[in-house]
């Protein structure tokens, strides 16, 4: 009797568990799109020159007389043109460097069930802001919702400081990101969130004397970035989608809804020193 009760409770927390999954929402999470203002110098030189030359001679002689007679027509021409300025265009197109980390905070924090979008293929134009007309498309099969990303702010900086003992100095490099999301239905395209998120990174090297080269680590730098950025939009997701990380799986369970056996806590009676 003991081990039939065991048996439905396994099969009870099994329900309980595929509803609990089958009631995430399905998120699809498009690439981070951009559009920039770009401005090029320009210089033009153009020079060019033309010339021609025509003759002609005649001679005549008779018993009497003789004469002759020449002709010769010379032209030359040349032109000279020279212009500079700032070509101005907008740019536009979607980074995708920066969501790989968003949707490994989704699958990793649960509450919302990751859907892959298609890519975006055609001209970087105006439309690659009509996101309606994306879901329209069917770009997004099996979602519910389409995560919409947009980059307000992008920036890299490069500082220097005077350490306050001795002649060195420290250089950084440093990256900052915002971006606008948009959380839309893909039924009646009503926006059911709308936040922006930021994420910064950093690497910094200490600089012995004035005049070293240094090489930064642009890899960690935008790293750093995209991680901070996934974890900041990840809570602001949830808290406006009123899900808190993990709302919605089971107890004692993984991302796949599988039982976690909980870990056993080590006695150690040495002090424990965490750096942060």
């Amino acid at each position: 009797m003991l081990n039939m009760k065991k048996i439905l409770a396994g099969v009870f927390c099994s329900a309980a568990a595929c509803s609990a999954l089958a009631a995430e929402p399905k998120i699809a999470v498009t690439d981070l799109t951009y559009e920039e203002k770009v401005s090029e110098y320009f210089h033009v030189v153009s020079a060019s020159s033309k010339s021609s030359v025509k003759g002609s001679y005649s001679e005549r002689e008779t018993d009497r007389s003789y004469s002759q007679r020449g002709k010769i027509d010379a032209k030359s021409e040349s032109n000279y043109y020279e212009a500079e300025g700032f070509y101005t265009y907008i740019d536009r197109g979607e980074l995708k460097t920066y969501t790989a980390d968003l949707k490994g905070a989704m699958i990793k924090g649960g509450g919302v069930h990751l859907i892959q979008a298609r890519p975006y293929v055609g001209k970087p134009m105006e439309k690659i802001y009509d996101i309606i007309g994306r879901i329209k498309q069917g770009m997004y099969p099996g979602a519910d919702y389409v995560l919409f990303g947009t980059v307000s702010n992008i920036q890299f900086r490069q500082e220097s400081n005077q350490l306050q003992y001795g002649n060195s100095m420290t250089a950084s490099l440093s990256l900052d990101l915002v971006a606008d999301f948009s959380l839309i239905n893909t039924k009646t395209y009503e926006v059911k969130a709308a936040f922006s998120a930021s994420g910064s990174g950093v690497d910094t090297k200490i600089i012995s004397r004035a005049g070293d080269r240094v090489v930064f680590n642009r890899g960690k730098v935008i790293q750093e970035t995209s991680r901070s950025l996934a974890d900041a939009a990840y809570n602001e997701l949830m808290v406006q989608f009123g899900l808190p990380r993990g709302a919605n799986r089971p107890a004692n369970s993984n991302v796949n809804g599988q039982p976690v056996v909980p870990a056993v806590p080590v006695q150690n009676t040495e002090p424990v020193t965490v750096y942060r």
